[in-house]
């Protein structure tokens, strides 16, 4: 052996993702059935299979949505005809409408589409949405009573108000209608509205059943454009609208959501709204780092970030390049920013909105890195050892900016594999705060369950907000807890990473990448494929950015070896990886001077298989001998302290020592004298793989 001492070697990292893999049951001979029936690839029909889908008619219906027969609307949804009627009735009489939104999102471009729809459709309209630093979410008295002294006389509620009942009863009691739409789940008393519009509330087999709160906004406005019978130029920049924030809010990417967000995709680069240019311009050619991390935790810079195919955008260029920036005026700048940017026709007024949203966007990142950082110093010392026993993270500070500490708990959710409620105090008196989940735990029950602690709250099963008294707080950590442990189990507290299939390198091709497009819009209910390929090697790893591993992997197969490239976001504490692992990814393109190659984005890493079981149960005989390069080895596994150590020896008496999972061994005659040497190196790789494979045969 040649030694090589790592001086200069970056310190390796001694632990890997904390993941539970749940690889889907693979049924080699139903997908081969399934793949002939409807001609596409046997891949193509597992991850079908993998998404619920078992026969041709379903398959289908998923892979050509406009093939599906819709209701309409008006069977599904019991309160359309009134609000259809009280809208209608409004127009005619020139009634002020306002409508109340939210600042995500969602809640603005359910605002955005239903001024510009009800504008064009002759009615007189306004809006207000409620600040998030000083009112949090949804319709308030304040608001009520301001839209009553200006003569509103029906209020429109969007992505809100399902929970408002003292809002609501307040705005009946002076005479104003309200049509309430929304799409959070229901309170177990409904606020006394006129009409109620709520997917929710419809049955679970309505292919609407998934919209968003911006879907029932756009099924509102098309209906009543239809009802007028003016749709004429109305259709197109509602379905650019709904686009954006379905799959900003991550709605689910199934039903009609599918069919219409599958449409608008293609519709989008073309659009003749003019914040939507100016989005795509902004977003395409200035975007900047940390776009993925943004909404879903899951990633920083996107290096090469430019939307490269006019013809269609695809989910990952809104979610993580157009909806943030969108999102991050409503999380710490003024919703009227994004408003006006969505209603305008004036191309200059949409480019300087559209600036405003990136700058925004370029300080909601710089904030959001150093309250993670804070908030896992705090966790690191005060939480970490008890997380098993507690199943839950409760994380309140003063200082934060409340605007941005749900995407900090999404990040802690990743980090921890636990739910997360963190919240920051809005004076000494009270705390505001935010909540992620986990699969296996419901926010919104979870809240409701302490709802004798709380002042208001709402969500969803993943994601929640809520406020209380700060003299609440450590009843409520207790509340959480007990709440916690009644729904989860140890083996839930750690992160779930779903597989679809494995694949070996050699199959990664523009070809593969192609037939996956047949599965877009990917997003919610309908993720990206994830796909897994066992042990293969790590030659090449540095970090990149904020914080990110880029790396070159590589696999052998009938003695040919396939490299590829690949990049795992925000991993810089796995730095640096072992030199074997499983690898779990997703498919990207990657787009350089001309040239389309495809690339890994790992999202999962674990030590091989083969070297898990060797080490928790080393084989009997657990030493061999055996013959590499021409030379001869012993090799064999041996306790030191509480791990099993292989430990490989040459004629020569010199020892080369790895423990599972590090990066940095050890070689020498005796550990006084050994030195640290670098693993990953192909010459210490190579044998150290012979070693296993001799250990193997003898067992």
């Amino acid at each position: 052996m040649l030694d090589r001492p790592v001086s200069e070697l970056s310190k390796p990292s001694r632990r890997l993702p904390n993941q539970r893999w749940q690889i889907y049951p693979q049924k080699p001979e139903f997908a081969q059935k399934l793949a002939a029936l409807i001609n596409v690839s046997p891949i193509i029909s597992q991850l079908l299979i993998n998404r619920g889908i078992e026969t041709p008619e379903q398959a289908q219906a998923f892979l050509n949505p406009e093939s599906l027969v819709l209701p309409s609307p008006l069977e599904d949804f019991p309160d359309l005809a009134i609000s259809l009627e009280l809208l209608e009735n409004a127009i005619a009489s020139q009634t002020k409408i306002a409508i109340c939104g939210d600042y995500d999102a969602d809640g603005m471009t359910s605002t955005a589409l239903l001024l510009r729809s009800l504008r064009t459709l002759g009615a007189l309209v306004d809006y207000a949405i409620p600040s998030r630093m000083h009112e949090g979410y949804g319709i308030n008295k304040r608001i009520v009573e301001e839209f009553h002294s200006e003569g509103v006389g029906l209020i429109l509620t969007v992505d809100n108000g399902i929970s408002a009942f003292e809002p609501v009863a307040r705005a009946r009691e002076l005479g104003l209608a309200v049509i309430i739409t929304d799409h959070h789940d229901i309170p177990q008393k409904l606020p006394p509205a006129n009409a109620i519009l709520n997917p929710k509330l419809i049955a679970e087999s309505s292919p609407y059943r998934g919209v968003a709160g911006v879907g029932v906004a756009y099924i509102l406005a098309v209906s009543l454009a239809q009802q007028l019978r003016e749709t004429k130029g109305l259709i197109q920049p509602m379905l650019a609208l709904f686009t954006l924030g379905t799959i900003a809010d991550l709605a689910p990417l199934t039903g009609v959501n599918r069919r219409w967000v599958k449409r608008g995709l293609q519709h989008l680069p073309k659009s003749n709204l003019a914040g939507i240019q100016a989005l795509i311009q902004v977003g395409g050619v200035q975007a900047r780092g940390d776009e993925k991390a943004g909404e879903q935790g899951s990633r920083g810079e996107n290096t090469q970030s430019k939307i490269q195919n006019p013809k269609s955008l695809k989910p990952e260029d809104i979610g993580f390049r157009l909806g943030p920036r969108i999102n991050a005026i409503g999380r710490i700048g003024n919703p009227q920013t994004v408003i006006e940017l969505l209603t305008t026709d004036d191309m200059g007024v949409a480019l300087e909105r559209a600036m405003q949203c990136e700058q925004i966007n370029a300080s909601r990142q710089e904030m959001c890195q150093q309250i993670e950082q804070e908030a896992i110093a705090y966790v690191e010392t005060e939480y970490v050892t008890s997380l098993q026993q507690d199943r839950v993270l409760i994380v309140v500070q003063p200082n934060w900016h409340h605007g941005v500490i749900g995407i900090v708990a999404s990040r802690l959710v990743e980090r921890y594999g636990v739910p997360v409620f963190i919240g920051t105090y809005e004076d000494e008196e009270h705390i505001r705060g935010s909540a992620r989940s986990i699969p296996e735990f419901h926010v919104f029950e979870a809240l409701e369950y302490c709802h004798d602690l709380l002042g208001k709250f709402g969500g969803h099963k993943a994601a929640g907000g809520f406020s209380l008294p700060a003299e609440n707080l450590q009843v409520l950590r207790s509340r959480l807890i007990e709440f916690a442990n009644q729904c989860l189990e140890p083996q839930h507290l750690k992160p779930l990473l779903k597989i679809d299939t494995e694949v070996n390198l050699d199959r990664l091709n523009q070809q593969l990448y192609q037939q996956l497009n047949a599965l877009q819009p990917c997003g919610m209910d309908n993720p990206d494929p994830v796909f897994w390929t066992p042990n293969v090697q790590v030659l090449e790893q540095k970090i990149v950015g904020k914080g990110h591993i880029k790396l070159t992997i590589a696999q052998t197969i009938d003695n040919q070896e396939y490299r590829i490239k690949a990049i795992a976001w925000r991993w810089g504490d796995y730095f640096r990886l072992p030199p074997r692992v499983d690898v779990a990814y997703k498919l990207r393109e990657n787009y350089f001077n001309g040239n389309t190659t495809i690339e890994l984005e790992l999202i999962g890493v674990r030590l091989p298989i083969q070297l898990q079981q060797f080490f928790a149960s080393p084989p009997v005989p657990s030493s061999t001998t055996f013959e590499y390069n021409q030379r001869q080895y012993t090799c064999g596994f041996y306790k030191n302290g509480i791990e099993a150590e292989l430990r490989i020896k040459n004629s020569e008496g010199k020892v080369l020592a790895m423990k599972p999972g590090h990066i940095i061994g050890l070689l020498g005659t005796n550990r006084q004298n050994a030195k640290e040497v670098d693993l990953s190196h192909p010459q210490y790789d190579s044998i150290i793989q012979a070693a296993l494979q001799a250990l193997s045969v003898k067992s």
